[in-house]
């Protein structure tokens, strides 16, 4: 914001917002993970190793910090985050079916240590992508909804 109230450059999207707060989520309980799990035990199945009832392991640390990453980078720019959206949709999609097979079994199955919990939080990620990806945004100088 500038000395006089005004501000500089474009707001923010609510899908760029969306975007960040993922992202920075994802971040955060990637970084937290690894003070529960530390780095033992790196693709195994830990169903004793949980964060708020969600079961990691170091493997699954790392996708979170990368997911988050790269939600916090793609939240510049509309069409960044809605990349990020179809990142996530998709990927985290392909994770929730992953997670249908490999649910409480243990390795080699189950290498990214995955409980119900997981699984359910994988496909509320990948909606909340498909929002990003699609939802219409309000455009400031038409006031009309758009999808770019």
């Amino acid at each position: 914001m500038a000395p006089d109230g005004t501000t500089t450059g474009p707001a923010r999207t609510w899908p760029q917002f969306l975007a960040l707060i993922i992202g920075a989520a994802y971040l955060v309980v990637g970084v937290v993970g690894f003070f529960v799990t530390g780095f033992d035990e790196f693709a195994a199945h830990t169903p004793d190793e949980t964060l708020l009832g969600f079961s990691i392991n170091p493997l699954h640390n790392i996708v979170h910090v990368l997911v988050g990453v790269v939600g916090v980078a793609l939240c510049r720019t509309l069409s960044s985050a809605r990349l990020y959206g179809w990142l996530l949709a998709v990927a985290y999609g392909a994770t929730f079916v992953y997670g249908l097979f490999a649910v409480d079994e243990d390795e080699p199955l189950n290498f990214l240590s995955i409980n119900w919990a997981d699984n359910w939080l994988h496909l509320v990620s990948a909606l909340a992508g498909l929002v990003i990806a699609v939802g219409p945004v309000r455009s400031a100088v038409t006031g009309e909804r758009t999808r770019t």
